[in-house]
């Protein structure tokens, strides 16, 4: 897939002086409940409304949707409020569905988008359509799926693509439901800058109170828009409720989110800009080296290992080094998440070089 213009071209069409915004609730519930979100979104900055009719669950006897009699809701919604309908699909059966029913926007969701079967039997089945696809990066952190996926379509003649950011699952505990991982976005966003990159605080919190502030770090990174889950009763909906807002919360987010530009062309910004860029390059060369002679020390504890026979795995001291980097992070003003994740992977690579020590 190359770069290509033609890419924005749908999300240029909206004329819109503020981030696209897609809204509506996780789930389809009842007629009634859609019809009265979807007129309180109608006046807002939404552009696209949401709602899951097919929903994915990890284990059986959970919600799993209502089916395709949300369709009709959507369709009366769509006539009512004049907002463009999008639905997750995971399979030829739910396009079809989806298009017998005037749909306009489809997402592929996490977990499909991980099968590439499923994602070539969608692209196929949208084919010679002018529908607008949006692909979920698939559920782990692999850059290559991702872009797979929208690949698949693109091959199959789809133009309207766009991709959206809702995070990774992770084993570890953290304040996020699915950890954002934002470099993985990032290097999407620079390897294809005209595929428009939208994101979903709504799956990367898991928490109505952290929607702006991950929605703000979003816009600050020049995402082109948010899809944020909303409904009018969010402690009683049937999935997912701790995620989503009302929409007059939602209306509230986006008084107080601000659209950063992209660049500025004044000469003491972009003099100050080139200072501080340089002062970076310095820093990250530091790091590198100071990296480097880490790794040869731990290449001399390997051989001195090698030589008692002692393992290279020293639990006790890799727990002592944690606890003593997460104070000393602490008061350089970083966060216990960052110096974990850091000094794990610098663990791991002093981990692989103890062992070719040992093993040559």
């Amino acid at each position: 897939m190359k770069n290509n213009k033609d890419m924005r071209k749908w999300l240029d069409e909206f004329k819109l002086d503020h981030p696209l915004v897609i809204a509506g609730p996780c789930s389809a519930e009842t007629q009634s409940q859609v019809l009265r979100i979807a007129h309180d979104l109608k006046d807002s900055d939404v552009s696209i409304f949401r709602a899951g009719i097919w929903k994915p669950r990890t284990r059986p006897g959970g919600f799993e949707g209502v089916g395709a009699i949300g369709l009709e809701w959507l369709q009366r919604a769509k006539a009512e409020t004049g907002l463009l309908m999008a639905v997750e699909v995971a399979n030829a059966t739910h396009v079809k569905l989806a298009l017998e029913h005037g749909i306009d926007v489809f997402w592929i969701g996490a977990r499909t988008t991980v099968n590439p079967f499923a994602v070539q039997e969608i692209a196929e089945t949208l084919a010679g359509t002018d529908k607008i696809v949006l692909v979920k990066n698939p559920v782990n952190p692999d850059l290559a799926l991702w872009i797979g996926g929208v690949e698949r379509l693109y091959n199959a003649g789809i133009q309207k693509l766009g991709v959206i950011h809702r995070g990774f699952s992770t084993y570890e505990k953290t304040k996020y439901r699915n950890i954002p991982e934002w470099q993985i976005a990032i290097e999407l966003q620079n390897r294809f800058p005209d595929l428009p990159l939208i994101c979903d605080p709504s799956h990367i919190t898991g928490r109505r109170d952290m929607i702006a502030e991950v929605s703000q770090q979003a816009l600050d990174l020049n995402y082109d828009g948010l899809m944020i889950e909303t409904h009018d009763d969010p402690d009683h909906a049937w999935s997912d409720a701790a995620q989503q807002v009302t929409p007059a919360v939602l209306k509230e987010i986006f008084k107080e989110l601000k659209v950063r530009k992209a660049s500025s062309e004044e000469d003491d910004f972009n003099a100050e800009m080139i200072k501080l860029r340089a002062q970076i390059d310095v820093a990250d060369s530091k790091i590198i080296e100071i990296l480097g002679n880490r790794m040869k020390i731990s290449e001399q504890i390997g051989a001195l290992k090698k030589t008692k026979n002692v393992s290279v795995l020293q639990s006790q001291r890799w727990k002592e080094i944690q606890q003593k980097m997460i104070l000393e992070g602490g008061q350089k003003g970083l966060s216990e998440e960052f110096i974990l994740r850091i000094f794990r992977a610098i663990h791991q690579e002093s981990i692989t070089h103890q062992e070719k020590i040992i093993n040559s």
